[in-house]
């Protein structure tokens, strides 16, 4: 491939998609603020062991999808594959844990070395927002309410559907996983090799295979919901009360789990069957072991990502781009005075487009290309007046106003 061409599993964002972007971004943000949420930022590379001691050594995201170098130091560094355990290491790293609870949202690009699809990329964005230091299933229903709030921000809503499960406390899932281990073994000889060894490791991961003989076989599984103990069945009960306290819709899926340890009670994903194989858009769970397997101190945490380019996808809205003021200086003697207006209107909050070359036709035609919404016409006898022709070019009436008044007279055109 042409070293001329953007590295597989990467692409240029255009203007048009980037503001559509920018929108799921923007309305994000705003939401997640109202919900008492702070945005923050963790680097887009941490030390390798951030993401094995969380994501597990046998994950396939470590074991095929992470990107790690090695420094000239000798040590291991990798470009982020998810944020969860960045703010993890973050809080440990910055001596917040005397701070909680705390509410952080971020936004930034992740990497994985996947197969790229429509909706999934080697480098891709993700929005996400953790809430850590509070163990109550409240948690849960206002990070889950503030996913739906976001979606329906974005009009994309009701073109998703809640999947909502739970993992139960550790006994649970003590119990739960002998019980797949005794199912399991059963079928082993005709488990694909990845599920015989999560046999071995983590059996609850057989149970995302996408190998279409292991899925037959998950199929007859033991359901999660028999082997949860009371405590487990109360906290789920209050999590699904409260969601439809609020009006949130919600699938429950047996088959919806996090093979981690540290991944306990709610699990959930919004999920959309307009992207084709790349169904999820928004997913998360509790996860309150997290920073303890890290080294750090027991703190609960529940948190969620979600795929920006996903959500961009799924708008049906076009996001138009902004409508600029065109300056149009006629004649040779209006490029000395072009200039200096176009600085005086930007500083006043305008947006300017100045041409830099061409005669008045072309410029006028670059303006109607661009969607401009007013012209600024500064010929001979305009300055001849210390004036200038201000064009409306969607109703085409015009008006001469002096150049001390051109910035109010604008006010209309924003």
């Amino acid at each position: 491939m042409s070293a001329l061409q953007p590295v597989r599993g990467t692409r240029d964002i255009l203007p048009e998609e980037m503001r559509r972007q920018r929108a799921v971004i923007e309305t994000a943000r705003e939401i997640a603020e109202r919900y008492g949420y702070l945005e923050m930022a963790t680097p887009i590379f941490e030390f390798t062991e951030v993401f094995k001691r969380t994501l597990g050594d046998t994950s396939d995201i470590v074991t095929k999808e992470m990107y790690t170098f090695s420094m000239k130091e000798g040590e291991q560094i990798t470009l982020r594959p998810e944020n969860t355990a960045g703010v993890a290491r973050a809080l440990m790293s910055g001596g917040l844990s005397q701070q909680l609870p705390l509410k952080f949202f971020y936004a930034g690009p992740m990497f994985r070395h996947e197969r790229p699809q429509k909706g999934r990329q080697r480098q891709f964005h993700q929005f996400g927002a953790e809430l850590l230091g509070v163990p109550k299933a409240q948690g849960d229903i206002e990070l889950i309410a503030l996913g739906a709030h976001i979606l329906t921000g974005l009009g994309v809503y009701e073109n998703t559907s809640l999947e909502l499960n739970t993992l139960g406390d550790s006994d649970s899932r003590t119990a739960y996983r002998a019980a797949l281990v005794e199912y399991f073994s059963d079928h082993r000889d005709d488990l694909s090799g990845d599920s015989r060894d999560r046999l071995e490791r983590n059996p609850l991961r057989i149970l995302d295979s996408k190998n279409e003989g292991d899925r037959k076989i998950v199929a007859g599984a033991p359901v999660f919901g028999d082997y949860l103990n009371a405590e487990s069945g109360e906290f789920f009960a209050t999590v699904k009360e409260g969601l439809e306290a609020l009006g949130i819709a919600y699938n429950l899926n047996p088959r919806l789990v996090r093979g981690l340890d540290y991944y306990c009670h709610t699990a959930f994903e919004f999920t959309t069957d307009m992207l084709g194989a790349q169904s999820a858009v928004l997913a998360g769970g509790r996860y309150d072991g997290l920073v303890e397997t890290m080294g750090g101190p027991a703190t609960t945490g529940v948190g969620w990502a979600a795929g920006i380019e996903r959500l961009s996808m799924l708008m049906d809205k076009e996001i138009p781009a902004p409508r600029p003021i065109a300056v149009i200086p006629v004649g040779q003697a209006s490029e000395a005075v072009a200039q200096p207006l176009a600085h005086k209107l930007r500083h006043a909050g305008y947006g300017i487009e100045l041409g830099f070359s061409g005669n008045v036709g072309k410029r006028m035609k670059r303006a109607n290309k661009l969607g401009a919404r007013a012209a600024v016409l500064l010929g001979e006898d305009e300055l001849a007046k210390q004036s200038a022709t201000i064009r409306d070019l969607d109703t085409g009436e015009q008006e001469l106003v002096s150049l001390d008044a051109v910035v109010e007279y604008l006010v209309r055109f924003r």
